[in-house]
């Protein structure tokens, strides 16, 4: 019996190229976490090149636990792990509120360290969870997924900083919009290994068309050293603080929600459905990959959902080719100067090939749906009101605002809240009372109850 395309292993050249190409699509998301919180530290440029080599050394062993896996370890799916980006908020609030900035980091890692391994405790446990998530769920999660890391793409295609004087500027859209044409153009017309790796062409393609306008800095490889390695604890042994812990322990439940959120879309994308122990086992790594982070001088490891795109779009399903990804992270965090290669590549290009890569999420989503049974009342409710929850932190990012800073780690996520209310308002209508029988009785969300007569010759309910 033939592999699974997941357990299917590529020529060493086409494992090579695809793995670099989600090592691309990632490397903007990994090395930002620590750039913002060592830059609020006050650490040096020398510095900040140690803590963000540790988080790709980190991320690439975390991808390494999630896709090969040991024991009862690993998702065994095309998954890369990094930096979750929602821990930034809470670990530059510990950085401001500690005294002596030296402590903050020690303080980061040893909250990092409790709550990756209440995690892993709590891993099988979560993983129950799976029954709560049927198509309409999970479609509408998929959708969020994409819709929620557009605007970091549109981000992307304006520029490094908003503090920058060209930021938005005509030539940033225009290499995004050029970088977005040229991966459109080989996706349509050709085929095979060039095809799969379009988005890899596309970035090679924007960098050089931005060396003329000046956007394409070498700098990084210049100041690179050829070889480094992340010395344990080289910031110092770690600290334990309790309010420090009890706010990443929130950031790992929200991490945990997402990358069971992230879990379930993969495994239909590559049509391997993630069962509850398969979640049990992707859960595990990640909060053992987060655990060990601060060993190394790494932050938290999560799910990135850009990739999943990639996977959407490529429709290489292997997990050997993510694994090899992760060995290209391992391969940077120990050589800053491979690392700063991937550097180069101009945040605007970033941009262009990311609004292929995360549209394709979003349409991953919608394919779910369209199986989700959406010609019943309830369902169009569950998705309808799970959705517009899902987009309050895209559309209106101040909504939260007078929440305090605890609450607004989940609420600014809008996968996290999309999910959850859509886990729960599919359980309302769905499954408690007589929503299930209901449900099967209403076939479009805005019918009256005369029409609902006509069609299912019942009489309406009284008023």
């Amino acid at each position: 019996m033939a592999d699974h395309p997941v357990d299917e292993k590529l020529p060493a050249p086409k494992m090579a190229t695809t793995g670099l190409q989600h090592v691309a699509a990632m490397y903007a998301g990994v090395v930002a976490p620590p750039l913002i919180v060592g830059a609020a530290v006050g650490l040096t440029p020398a510095e900040l090149t140690f803590l963000t080599g540790a988080c790709l050394f980190t991320a690439g062993l975390a991808t390494f636990l999630q896709t090969v896996g040991v024991w009862k370890i690993g998702a065994r799916l095309p998954f890369v792990n990094g930096v979750t980006f929602a821990g930034v908020a809470p670990m530059t609030a510990i950085v401001a509120s500690t005294d002596d900035k030296k402590d903050a980091l020690p303080i980061i890692f040893g909250a990092v360290i409790v709550a990756g391994l209440l995690g892993f405790l709590a891993a099988p446990f979560f993983s129950k969870a799976v029954r709560f998530f049927p198509p309409v769920v999970t479609g509408t999660v998929i959708t969020l997924i994409g819709v929620s890391l557009l605007p970091v793409a549109f981000g992307w295609a304006q520029g490094a900083s908003p503090d920058a004087d060209d930021y938005g500027s005509a030539v940033n859209l225009g290499l995004a919009a050029i970088t977005l044409l040229v991966v459109l153009l080989l996706r349509r017309f050709t085929r095979g290994f060039v095809k799969q790796i379009a988005v890899l062409l596309g970035m090679a393609a924007g960098t050089l068309i931005a060396i003329p306008f000046g956007v394409t800095d070498f700098s990084p490889v210049a100041d690179a050293d050829l070889v480094g390695f992340p010395t344990p604890f080289h910031f110092g042994a770690p600290q334990f603080q309790l309010a420090a812990i009890i706010s990443l322990c929130v950031v790992m439940v929200v991490s945990m929600t997402e990358s069971t959120a992230d879990m379930l879309a993969l495994g239909e994308i590559v049509e391997r459905p993630a069962d509850e122990r398969t979640i049990a086992a992707g859960l595990r790594a990640d909060t053992l990959g987060s655990a060990l982070a601060p060993l190394f001088n790494g932050f938290m490891c999560s799910a990135f959902a850009q990739n999943i795109g990639l996977v959407a779009m490529t429709r290489i399903r292997s997990r050997f080719v993510v694994a090899t990804g992760g060995g290209f992270l391992v391969l940077m965090g120990l050589c800053p100067v491979a690392a700063s290669l991937i550097a180069v590549v101009p945040r605007p290009v970033l941009g262009g090939a990311g609004v292929v890569l995360f549209g394709s999420v979003a349409a991953s989503g919608i394919q779910t749906l369209a199986k989700a049974g959406l010609d019943k009342d309830n369902n169009v409710l569950v998705v309808a009101v799970s959705l517009a929850v899902g987009v309050i932190p895209i559309s209106a990012p101040e909504f939260y605002h007078a929440f305090p800073e605890t609450a607004r780690i989940v609420l600014d996520s809008g996968i996290s809240t999309g999910c959850v209310v859509a886990v729960l308002l599919n359980l309302v209508f769905n499954h408690l009372g007589r929503g299930g029988r209901e449900a099967a009785d209403v076939t479009h969300p805005m019918e009256t109850g005369e029409d609902l007569a006509a069609t299912t010759g019942k009489a309406p309910a009284a008023s």
